[in-house]
Parts: structure tokens; sequence; C-alpha cells
């Protein structure tokens, strides 16, 4: 801010001359910021502020003071509350100016571009202002683009992030319907089998039944045969008996 450090304090010692409540407390600030004692000076124009808040000289020096002593948040703020005078004053270029330096070093490009173009229109031959301007524009244009460049990347994240999810839907799908499908193969099995019980058992139902008389009757038939048979090994032993006997005799 090296118009609050040089312009600043040379137009606003010399606007506390003019009869103002807070002119000495400003004073003995500017002599504190020369000699840089910036709390000191501090101290001396917030004394000024606290009989006039609106004071242009002891805000406008204040604000200057506090970023020398590298806080431009709350010179930031002191500027904003002469806002609504400061302009209209003939120290508006200067007032604009600062307000665009505190916004570069609060790195807010936008509000620095404005501040700056509105200390031009009030003196067009400041090349120090126009420097800082074209400065502050570039800044701000490399600012939107790369929000741009990070919007793109986000769409794109996005887009890719509701791929995943729609490809992810459809394996779930896929793995709903091959699960399905094994169920449905498990049943189609367990029924087959029961069908082949089934069948089994009525192959067993469909054999003939045998009655009591026809049981009796095979029965008979191979006790006969069982007799026949008996009586054929006796007549065979009886023969062979008798053979044994003639041999014998003879």
């Amino acid at each position: 801010m090296k118009k609050v450090i040089y312009i600043l304090l040379l137009t606003l010692t010399a606007l506390t001359v003019s009869a103002q409540p807070d002119k000495r407390d400003v004073r003995r600030g500017n002599r504190d910021y020369k000699k840089e004692n910036f709390k000191d000076a501090e101290i001396e124009y917030r004394k000024g502020i606290v009989k006039d808040s609106l004071s242009i000289a002891a805000n406008y020096n204040l604000a200057a003071d506090l970023f020398r002593q590298d806080n431009p948040q709350e010179a930031q703020k002191v500027l904003d509350r002469i806002s609504e005078v400061a302009p209209a004053s003939e120290h508006a270029s200067d007032y604009y100016y600062n307000l665009g330096d505190v916004a570069i070093a609060n790195q807010d490009w936008q509000k620095a571009v404005t501040a700056f173009e509105e200390s031009l229109l009030r003196n067009p031959s400041d090349m120090d202002a126009k420097e800082n301007y074209i400065y502050a524009k570039k800044k701000l244009e490399q600012q939107q683009q790369q929000q741009q460049q990070n919007q793109d990347n986000q769409d794109n994240q996005d887009n890719q992030n509701d791929r995943n999810q729609d490809n992810q839907q459809n394996q779930d799908q896929n793995q709903d319907q091959n699960q399905n499908q094994d169920n449905n193969d498990r049943n189609q099995d367990q029924q087959n089998d029961r069908n082949q019980d089934n069948q089994n058992n009525d192959s067993q139902d469909q054999q003939p039944k045998i009655t009591p008389q026809a049981a009796q009757q095979m029965l008979q038939a191979i006790q006969a045969k069982e007799k026949e048979t008996q009586d054929k090994v006796k007549k065979e032993k009886a023969k062979a008996l008798q053979s044994r006997q003639k041999e014998m005799n003879w």
C-alpha cells in the first residue's frame, strides 16, 4: 500500500488540520506511523475514532496502519466503516486505491478490480492504479478459469459417479436374476425328485395284488411239487439199495 505510506498520511495529515475533534489523536498517530511504531499509532487512531466514528482521517490511517501490521482483514472492516462518506470526499481516489490494495491482500480479486476501477474513474492518470487494476483483473480471470475447471471436474466426477452407480445397479440386478435362477433350478430339481418318488410309489401301487385263494393254490402247488420230488428221491434210493442187495447176493 505505497499510497497509504506516502500519499495517505500526507493528505490526511492536512485533513486533520481543519478543526476536526480527533485531529490531535490523528497527528500523534501519524508521527508514530512515520516512525513505524504501528501499535502506538493504532492506539492514537482508535482514540480519534472514539471521538468521531466516521472520521475519514482516523479510519483511513488506521486501515493503513493495520495493513502494515499484516492485518488486511481488519483493515477491510475499517475501510468499510467509511464506505458511505469517503467516496464523496476529495480523497475518494486514494480511498478506492487503498481499498483495492487491501482486497489484493485478502485475495478478493473481484473487489480489487472494482476498487481500482473506481480509483481510476476519479484519477485516470494514476499509473499505479492502472498497474494494480491490470494485475487484479488477471488474477480474477485466473480464479474464474480455475473455478470453471473445478466445476467441470466436479461435473465429470458426478457423471462418473452416476455411471458407476448405474453399473452397480445393473450388477445387483444381474446378481438377483442369477440368484433367482439358482433358486428356480433348485426348486425344479426338488420337484423332479418328488415326481420321481411319486412315480416309484405309483409303480409299486400298480403291481398286481395276489388274492388269498391264489396264494393258497400257489402254496398247494409248491407243496405238491416238493412231495413229487421227495417221492422221486425215495424211489431212486430204493432202486439203488436193491441193486446193492443183488450184488451182495450174487
